[in-house]
């Protein structure tokens, strides 16, 4: 696992532009990505050593029409229902993967909620404020970027709520 800085990483993903622009603390992580591993978020936590409740992935679901991105712990699931409250809906329902590309300008396994193609609201588990540091997709598959979550929440205007089930 390499591990850089943010004056270490030229050029970069979307999301890594965004928070070098906003001058905000940064690590970058990178892994080998195995395309085998059952699952994106905890591949990334396995590879980095990180408690899989401080990786965050980032999921695209459509509440009432409109698309929204959640972030949760990769440890655990989304709950549809406390997202759809979360953000004053009433049904929620996992976005169309090939819409959820389009729309963030990401593959899915490295969407980020930083840097996206267009801003779409966005709400953070609320565990995430638990924690230091918390990790999300840096926009590819095994690139992860590390940072606070007030940082995080500020940059994508995130609502905190509790959106995520053990």
């Amino acid at each position: 696992m390499a591990k850089k800085s943010k004056k270490q990483q030229p050029g970069g993903t979307p999301a890594t532009v965004a928070l070098t622009a906003a001058g905000v603390d940064y690590t970058v992580h990178s892994y080998d990505h195995d395309p085998a591993h059952p699952s994106y978020g905890e591949e990334a936590a396995e590879a980095m050593g990180v408690l899989p409740d401080r990786v965050f992935k980032t999921l695209v679901a459509e509440v009432d029409g409109a698309l929204t991105v959640a972030v949760v712990p990769v440890a655990g699931s989304l709950d549809l229902k406390a997202l759809a409250s979360a953000v004053g809906g009433k049904r929620a329902a996992m976005a169309d993967p090939a819409l959820a590309e389009r729309t963030t300008g990401y593959v899915r396994g490295g969407i980020s909620p930083l840097g996206q193609r267009k801003k779409l609201p966005t709400v953070l588990d609320d565990s995430a404020a638990s924690h230091g540091t918390v990790c999300v997709s840096a926009g590819r598959r095994g690139l992860e970027v590390e940072l606070s979550p007030d940082d995080l929440a500020r940059l994508t205007r995130a609502v905190l709520a509790p959106i995520g089930r053990a």
